[in-house]
Formats: C-alpha cells, structure tokens, sequence
C-alpha cells in the first residue's frame, strides 16, 4: 500500500516569479509531501519529496558551479526521472541552460543536437547509458557525462561523474560556503532552454526560451486548470516534450499535487489500476488507444448494445442535472483505476466522438493547443467551458489573432504575442526573422479562426496545405477527422497523387485489423474504397478523395506521436 500524506486542506495556488520560486516554495509549502512516486530497476515504486527535490536542485547546481558549468548549455535526455528535473531546475536557475534531447533519436542527431546547443555537461538516464558510452568521443567540448543510473563499465572516461557524486560534491560545497549557486540573481530574459523541434518535417530548429518565457507558460497552465495538491498524475509523455516539462512537471509541481511516472508504456494500464489517478496530461494517440481498449473489452464480453443504452440513459438524466455516471460505468473507469475525472489533451487534433463517449463515463477531456516556440501554451479548454472541436481560448497573458491573406477568408494563419514566446531560433536569425510578423506577433503555421466567443478551431498547418489545379486550398487534417471516427480504419493520411497529370485528393487508409480480417488485397481495398466514398457524400466536390490506396502498415511517428508526413512516399 502507499503511504498518505497528512496535509489538510489545500493551498492555494499563486503564480511564481520564476522557476527557483517553484522549487524553494513548494518545499515551504509541501516539505515533505510526495512529488514523484518511481522505480529505480524493477523494485516497488519509491517516494521523492518536494523538499528532496529543492535539497537536490541546489547540490547539483553548487557542483555545477564548483566544477565550472553553471552559466553554460547542460543536456539532458532520456526517460522521465525526479533527477531529470532536478537537473533541469539546477541548469535553468544557475544562469545557464537546459537542453532536453529526444531519446530515442539516432547517435548521430544526439550528437549533432549537443555540438550545437554547445552544451558542457550531459546528463542521462539509464536507457542511454550505452549510446552516450558510444558517441562520448564524438563530443570533445563536453566536460563532463553524468549517469543518473550508471550500470556496469559505466566509466568509460575520466570525464565521467555519477549524479550521486555530483550531488555529495554540491553538498560538501555548500557546508564550505559555496553560495554562488543559491544566491545567483536570476535574469529573466537570459536563454534557460534550448528545445529543438521534433516537428513533422525533418528540420529541427532550436527554440530558445528564456525564464520569462517558461515562467509565464507556467504560471498559465496552472490557471487554466480547476486542480490543486490532492490531484495525482501520471507522467507518460517523454520528458523533452515542451508540454511535459511545463505543464506535465512545473504546473503540476506548483500545485503541490502527486505524480507517478509511468515506468513503461506496457505497464500504463496496471500502474492506473495500482495509483488510481485523478487526472491525466496526455496526447491524443495515447487517449485513442485508451479508448480503443474501452471498445475492444466491450466488444469482446458482446455487451457493446448494453453500453450504448446505458450512455443514452445516463446523457438523458445529465441534461436533467442527474449524474449516475460513477454508477452506471463503474466498470469502464475501473480500468484507469476508478478515481479518472478529467483528462488535457493536445498536441494533435482528437476525435469530437471520443470526448462524447469519456465525457459519458464521467471523464472530461479537455483539447488545448500549443506550439514549442510558446513554451508551448497557447489555448486551451477549460473545465465546464469546453467547445467540440476546438481547442479553447487563449490562457492568460497570451493573445491571438488570425492573420488572413484576404478579408473574405473564411480562416488563416494563427498568430500569437505573450510572454510565452520565445526569443527566437538559436544562432538562426533568418529563420527567427521569417518566424514573425513586421508588428512582431509569433507566425504558428497553423491555419484556423476564432468563433464569436474567443474560442480557438484549428483546420490545419500551412505547410500541409494542398493546392488545387482550380486553385482551391484543401487542408489534410480537415479530411482526416472526417476519417477518423471510421471504425475500419486504423489511420489515415490524405496526400494528393498525380493522376494523369493533375493533382487527385487520396485517402492513404490502414485497415483496423481487428475489423478487417480479410486476407484478400482487393477486397480490403473495396472496403477501403467505400467508407472513403460515403465520407465523400458530405463534402463538397474540390474536397472529395477520388483515390485511395491501402498501408498495411502504420505511418512512422515522431516521439510526439506525431505521423510524419514528410516519410510518406509521393
């Protein structure tokens, strides 16, 4: 069994200065509180504290300073850790930078992204204990590697020093009276982290986001949520991700509520059962397979008809103010662990019918939207404020606008000015520039509107955009929610192919292959051929998708769980 904390009420949450404030404040306020519950191997979950985590952020940044790389780039990669944070604080509030690295990138782009954050220091976790062990001498101008879980052979180089060393070594210098850490005055403006964008296309740009930037983000998270420290998470999503590290670690941080980071994706679900979390921040491929799930068991025990009369029932006393739904499904939530009440979500668009059927159960899931170079927040929906389809409306201290090529535009790029923003693209100046408008609003690349209540709808990214040979512009991701609800179908991509010389809207579509059991080429595609063509029945003609061929295989996708469109075959 896991232990209780014995706080008594909550306390209410304030925005902070800056991310040293979340750190030292918390530890005031929560002290001894459990942050993290986490394995080290295969042992029983442990208990990190808040106080642990202030006592350790102040050791690694001493030793960092004591070692000479306090105001300089630290990378750090690997799986979600309370060490990976607390590097990440130490680098941030030392007056140097922090460098989250996607770990499941090749060597190679590891390397590359290192050489030009220019980082001094690498810290890693043990799933990249060997790939740093191999790349090491790639990296000349790193001072030192630092394993947060060293295994065998782990000193490969004199360069080498372990967490727990570091740690013992900021101890000793602050008994010594080493200082130079703790009362370093914080500049806002000053780079404290170098993201580089995953993105869909190949190119990685350096964000840069400077400690105004993350502390506004931040502080917004928090106040676009109803959660405080009796709320318990899990931790999913890969710790280099923007919406993690600012509102999945620091905005849940500054609640003082509790998070258990998830030890392996095939452990989701009995960690849910075992921690019986309360909320969730998740991606939309990871609610998809929830849901999936959901539907797989229903179908499988053949009480689908059941369910679907129990959720009419249970929507027809909502509207009437009676809520049964803790009753009616207790079984479906039982599989998240029976405490699930509300579920944020973005980094992709996510099927209106899976809000509808959570929404049922008793689970509210809220749609935002966000961009690495906001850090990353931009909009969201709020609790008894959500909009279908939309993504919400701006989180305070953030504005946006639509900029439209021509006034009878029905959408166009959406564009935003706020603290959030960065400063800019690393070393890249061209690019920055080409990042913003002439009155410096942020340029997304997404294209969308705003409806008359200030809630935000994406209809797609200008990049992906299709022009037409009648000159018409078709947007990829509006065809593809009209797909995904289609049961049959798994995923779908829609691309243009040339047919005879002129462009043809086409459906690239998985077969679900738990719906579609033929073996027979043609006879999948037909069944293919006719769900798109009863999609095409509700669309107007320029949109319809007149071709459409059949993957077997599911679209390659980035650590975001984005697909990357760019790997499709023309």
């Amino acid at each position: 069994m896991r232990m209780k904390n014995n706080l008594k009420g909550a306390v209410p949450v304030r925005p902070v200065e800056n991310l040293r404030h979340i750190v030292y404040r918390n530890d005031e306020e929560y002290g001894d509180k459990t942050l993290y519950w986490y394995k080290e191997d295969k042992e029983d979950f442990h208990e990190y504290s808040y106080h642990r985590m202030r006592v350790e952020v102040d050791a690694i940044g001493t030793a960092f300073a004591e070692l000479g790389v306090m105001d300089v780039g630290i990378a750090i990669t690997g799986d979600v850790h309370p060490r990976f944070f607390a590097t990440y604080y130490a680098a941030t509030t030392g007056g140097g930078y922090a460098v989250p690295i996607d770990r499941d990138i090749h060597p190679d782009q590891t390397v590359n992204f290192i050489i030009r954050a220019e980082a001094k220091a690498v810290v890693y976790t043990r799933n990249q204990n060997k790939k740093i062990a191999e790349i090491a001498d790639l990296l000349p101008d790193v001072k030192y590697f630092i394993p947060i879980q060293p295994e065998e052979n782990f000193r490969f180089s004199d360069k080498v020093k372990t967490i727990d060393e570091i740690i013992e070594l900021g101890r000793e210098s602050l008994e010594k009276g080493n200082r130079s850490f703790v009362d370093h005055k914080i500049d806002m403006s000053k780079m404290s982290a170098l993201l580089f964008t995953s993105g869909t296309t190949g190119t990685a740009k350096g964000v840069m986001l400077s400690h105004k930037n993350l502390t506004a983000a931040a502080n917004a998270s928090v106040l676009s949520m109803s959660y405080d420290m009796n709320n318990t998470f899990v931790s999913i999503l890969p710790p280099h991700h923007s919406y993690e590290i600012t509102c999945g670690e620091m905005a849940i941080q500054m609640l003082g509520a509790e998070i258990l980071i998830n030890d392996s994706l095939k452990h989701i679900m009995k960690n849910f059962a075992w921690y019986k979390p309360n909320a969730l921040m998740l991606v939309p491929l990871i609610v998809e397979t929830m849901h999936k799930k959901i539907w797989d068991e229903v179908k499988k025990r053949k009480m689908e008809k059941k369910l679907k009369f129990a959720m009419g029932l249970s929507n027809f006393l909502l509207f009437f103010g009676i809520d049964m739904r803790q009753k009616l499904f207790a079984q479906v939530t039982g599989a998240f662990g029976g405490n699930l009440k509300s579920i944020v979500c973005g980094g992709a668009p996510l099927s209106p019918q899976i809000i509808k059927d959570f929404y049922a159960f008793g689970i509210t899931v809220l749609e935002g939207y966000g961009i690495t170079e906001c850090a990353p927040l931009v909009a969201v929906n709020s609790p008894g404020k959500v909009k279908f389809h939309s993504v919400g409306q701006p989180v305070k201290g953030c504005r946006v606008r639509i900029d439209k090529q021509d006034e009878s535009d029905e959408t166009g790029e959406i564009c935003v000015k706020g603290d959030n923003v960065m400063m800019g693209y690393f070393k890249d100046p061209v690019a920055t520039k080409e990042a913003f408008t002439e009155d410096g609003w942020f340029k997304t690349g997404d294209i969308g509107y705003i409806d008359k209540d200030g809630y935000i709808f994406i209809t797609g990214r200008k990049k992906n955009v299709i022009i037409l040979s009648n000159g018409k512009n078709v947007f990829p991701e509006e065809l593809e929610e009209h797909i995904a609800p289609v049961p049959e179908i798994l995923e779908a991509v829609v691309t243009v192919r040339e047919t005879n010389g002129e462009p043809v809207l086409t459906a690239i579509c998985v077969p679900n292959p738990d719906l579609v059991t033929e073996t027979d080429d043609e006879r999948v595609y037909a069944i293919m051929k006719s769900k798109i063509d009863e999609i095409n029945k509700t669309l107007p003609s320029y949109k319809k998708m007149l071709r459409v061929e059949v993957r077997r295989e599911p679209f390659e996708r980035n650590t975001a769980k984005k697909i990357m469109r760019y790997k499709i075959k023309s």
